[in-house]
C-alpha cells in the first residue's frame, strides 16, 4: 500500500513528491524533480514505479503521462561546479527545496525519498525507499532520471569521446578509460575521488 493512501484517508490530498537523479554520477548535473499528482490513483499512473525498475522506454512515455497528469511539476538541475563548491549533500537538499518552491502549487505535505529537508514550512517526511512506496516520489523519480538522460546525450554531442550517452556520467569502464586519454571536462566533478585523482597526476 502507498503512503499517499494514509494521507489521503486523514484529508490530505495536496502531496508534492521529490526525489533526484545522478547523485552518483561523476559528470553533468544533478537533477532534482518534484510532483504533485491530482490523483495518485487515477488508472494513467498505474505502471508508475521506482524508475529503476523500467525500461528506458517505459520511463520515456511515463514521463509524458506524469507530465500531462500532474497537478504541478519541476524539474531542476544543480551545475557541478556548484556541487563542488558546497557539496553532494547539501547540493542535494537545496535542490530539493529549489524543485519544491518552483510548484506552480504549494503541497500540503511533501515526501521525499530517504533525505529530510530542514527548514521547510511544510510538513514533510523522508521515506526510506520512497521510490519504491510513495507512487509520487517513483513518478519524481521517472521525471529525474528521464529529464537527466536527456541532458546527458546532449552532452555527448558537445562533449564526444566520452561516452555520456551510454554511461550518463556515471563512472564506467568505458568512461574512465575515455577521461585517461581525453582529461577532464569542464562538466566532470572535480571533488569527486576519481576526477580528483585524475587532476592530481
Amino acid at each position: 500500500e502507498m503512503i499517499e493512501t494514509q494521507l489521503i484517508a486523514s484529508g490530505i490530498t495536496t502531496i508534492a513528491g521529490v526525489d533526484e537523479a545522478g547523485r552518483g554520477a561523476c559528470a553533468g548535473p544533478l537533477v532534482v524533480a518534484a510532483v504533485i499528482l491530482k490523483n495518485p490513483y487515477e488508472s494513467s499512473f498505474d505502471g508508475v514505479k521506482d524508475s529503476k525498475a523500467l525500461t528506458a522506454k517505459q520511463r520515456e512515455s511515463l514521463y509524458e503521462i506524469i507530465c500531462e497528469n500532474a497537478t504541478s511539476y519541476s524539474i531542476i538541475e544543480i551545475a557541478p561546479s556548484e556541487i563542488d563548491e558546497i557539496g553532494l549533500h547539501k547540493s542535494n537538499l537545496e535542490g530539493m527545496r529549489r524543485a519544491i518552491s518552483a510548484l506552480a502549487v504549494e503541497p500540503e505535505y511533501i515526501l521525499t525519498d530517504g533525505y529530510e529537508i530542514e527548514g521547510l514550512s511544510t510538513p514533510s517526511l523522508a521515506v526510506w525507499k520512497g521510490d519504491q512506496v510513495a507512487l509520487s516520489i517513483s513518478a519524481a523519480s521517472i521525471l529525474a532520471k528521464v529529464f537527466r538522460d536527456r541532458v546527458m546525450e546532449n552532452l555527448d554531442m558537445k562533449y564526444p569521446g566520452y561516452g555520456f550517452a551510454q554511461h550518463k556520467g556515471y563512472v564506467t569502464r568505458l568512461h574512465q578509460s575515455a577521461l585517461e586519454k581525453l582529461g577532464v571536462s569542464d562538466i566532470h566533478r572535480r571533488s569527486y575521488a576519481n576526477i580528483s585523482t585524475l587532476l592530481n597526476k
